[in-house]
């Protein structure tokens, strides 16, 4: 069938962010951006353990393959407090707000047809087997810090220890993020080591100029896939931060860490 790409690709302002090809079997972003649009997807596995249907893929466009997860929407299982059918278009979500902050936490990732309909497809990216995942959820390393405020912005109520990919260069990314943006605060996670410490000069930079975007090209790509409740919520979390200067603490009202965490 065809596999026609349905979501942005292009790179416009803002939309630069590190991808070492160690990670990604030597595709630059460009070039794997370009791979996940119009390449063929061929099916040769399915992460058992996952809630949703994650099928792992092998694509390819003439003289160049990769490998990719692609997550077909009609193989989303229905969650009480996120609308049916809108996991995927979240996934894309979050790798717009990865990408605008420039840090490279979320892998190239588009919404587009597949064998079994539209889904997000997003690269694979090869993990350092040699790592313990566990002592790394517990460190105070500086990528894990990005990544808690990244799912402080984006509200990710999964950040489970699985869903981190320490990768062969050194560079810790993020996956998962189905269960993200919505209106209402459901931050859980197990990177609770900077709850409530004071934001960086730079993290603050970063934070407002992302709520800069938010008025103009980031604003429009985020408009088809999150709804205008979740759109201001998010504009609101920004502000939020900004206001308090500090990482947000475990809310009282919601399960501060994901079950099972791994």
């Amino acid at each position: 069938m065809g596999d026609t790409a349905v979501g942005p690709t292009d790179l416009g302002p803002g939309r630069r962010q590190p991808l070492d090809p160690l990670d990604c079997g030597g595709l630059e972003l460009d070039g794997a951006l370009d791979l996940l649009a119009a390449g063929e997807l061929t099916v040769t596995g399915r992460m058992t353990d996952a809630s949703n249907a994650t099928l792992y893929c092998e694509i390819a466009a003439g003289e160049s393959s990769g490998r990719c997860v692609y997550k077909p929407i009609r193989g989303e299982r229905a969650l009480w407090d996120f609308p049916d059918g809108t996991l995927a278009a979240r996934e894309l979500a979050a790798y717009e707000v990865s990408a605008a902050l420039g840090l490279g936490i979320v892998p190239p990732t588009i919404m587009r047809d597949g064998p079994f309909g539209p889904g997000m497809v997003q690269l694979w990216i090869d993990t350092d087997v040699t790592v313990d995942l566990v002592a790394l959820t517990r460190s105070d390393d500086p990528q894990l810090r990005r990544i808690a405020l990244f799912d402080a912005v984006i509200n990710n109520a999964d950040r489970k220890g699985g869903h981190l990919l320490p990768a062969p260069s050194g560079r810790v990314h993020g996956i998962d993020h189905g269960v993200t943006f919505h209106a209402e605060g459901k931050l859980r996670t197990l990177l609770w080591t900077w709850r409530g410490r004071r934001l960086s000069a730079e993290e603050t930079a970063l934070l407002r100029g992302l709520a800069e975007q938010l008025t103009g090209d980031l604003g429009r790509r985020l408009e088809p896939l999150l709804t205008v409740t979740e759109l201001t919520a998010l504009d609101a979390r920004l502000d939020d931060l900004l206001d308090t200067g500090r990482f947000p603490l475990p809310s009282g009202d919601w399960p501060p860490i994901p079950w099972p965490p791994f």
